[in-house]
């Protein structure tokens, strides 16, 4: 692919904007990638060659006075500052973007002050981890994510597609929402999750103080759904700040069903119901964990808990040229078998896959 941006320059490079970087220098749909960091930071990702050159955040109007394309990857409060500084100090026609997990906010702001020849693009790549920081860096990252863009109509459609170009170059996929639909999304199926992680998690570290087997007993599908708690707070005050109605709003209806839950406790036919229903609704949701846009086909293997069993399945399908688009780890427990789930593209290789790793005597299933 021909490069997009000759001059591009990357503010902030924790896991988004480190991975950014590396997903870029990996393609080369970049020619000049500059970083904006620590000292520390920027030593650390010249060496590791995801970046051409770097500044520190004092150095911010030597670092973007001639960029094509500025990417913001630091929390929100950071990418709001930066737009109120940003318009004394690049060139016009140039284009700007961010990867906050709120847009509403950002969005205005970046209207309110950059000028009619500066551009902006909102963007939300929704991928991550719980971990943080240029060490954990993966330019393997947004393989098959969704990437939300929020197109205000001033933006010219040649940015647009050039922006768009290099963001599915490096694997995503790109859904266009506006500012409000994407918070409001967010709020019910990622911030509210993230406070039911956090309560879950502070109710049963409550009731074990009074008695140690809550926790004792709080693995499987308890982990996997406080997984989230662990999420640094420093990312999460900033998206309760700047998304703080539609969180409340989606809290309150949760509240609302969760008490209609509760007298459904001692009727047993709606409670079936109740669950069959959410059984029902949860196929809809597409089979992953990163938000594909196009479907996946799906299969569960029966794995030991023992080292090799990942890598032995992947070299059984890589013989063959199948490839695997997602792998989740669904249940496992120390010393005992477990559960493995793998997307492909295609039915066609699901099928193939399924028929190999049978005939390896693997217990292996279709899911649906």
């Amino acid at each position: 692919m021909a490069v997009s941006f000759k001059r591009t320059v990357i503010v902030g490079l924790g896991l988004i904007g480190g991975s950014l970087a590396a997903a870029f220098k990996r393609k080369g749909v970049l020619e000049h990638i500059t970083g904006v960091d620590s000292e520390f930071v920027i030593r650390k990702a010249i060496k590791k060659k995801l970046i051409t050159r770097g500044f520190e955040k004092h150095d911010l109007q030597k670092a973007v006075k001639d960029a094509d394309l500025i990417i913001l990857a630091t929390p929100i409060n950071q990418i709001l500052n930066c737009l109120t500084l940003l318009p004394q100090l690049v060139k016009p026609g140039v284009l700007i973007t961010d990867v906050g997990s709120t847009k509403t906010v950002i969005v205005k702001e970046a209207e309110i002050h950059l000028p009619a020849n500066v551009y902006f693009l909102g963007g939300h790549p929704m991928t991550g981890s719980e971990k943080t920081g240029l060490a954990h860096s993966d330019n393997f990252l947004f393989e098959n994510a969704v990437y939300v863009l929020t197109k205000p109509s001033e933006t010219p459609d040649d940015l647009l597609k050039k922006y768009v170009r290099i963001i599915e170059e490096i694997g995503a996929q790109v859904l266009f929402l506006t500012p409000t639909e994407h918070d409001e999304i967010a709020a019910g199926v990622s911030h509210l999750p993230q406070m039911l992680a956090v309560t879950l998690m502070n109710y049963a570290a409550r009731m074990n103080k009074d008695n140690p087997a809550y926790l004792k007993l709080a693995a499987g599908g308890f982990r996997d759904m406080t997984r989230v708690a662990s999420s640094p707070f420093a990312i999460w005050a900033d998206i309760c700040k700047t998304n703080t109605r539609n969180i409340e709003l989606a809290l309150q209806q949760l509240v609302i069903e969760l008490s209609a839950n509760k007298d459904l406790l001692s009727n047993n036919r709606q409670l079936k119901t109740l669950f069959e229903t959410a059984a029902q609704n949860r196929l809809s949701i597409p089979s992953d964990s990163r938000g594909f846009l196009r479907p996946h086909f799906d299969i569960s293997i029966v794995i030991e808990d023992k080292p090799g069993m990942i890598a032995s399945i992947a070299t059984i399908l890589a013989d063959e040229k199948i490839n695997i688009k997602d792998i989740e780890i669904l249940k496992i427990r120390e010393g005992d078998a477990g559960t493995m789930r793998l997307a492909f593209e295609t039915a066609k290789d699901r099928e193939a896959a399924l028929l190999l790793l049978a005939q390896s005597n693997f217990d292996v299933v279709k899911r649906m």
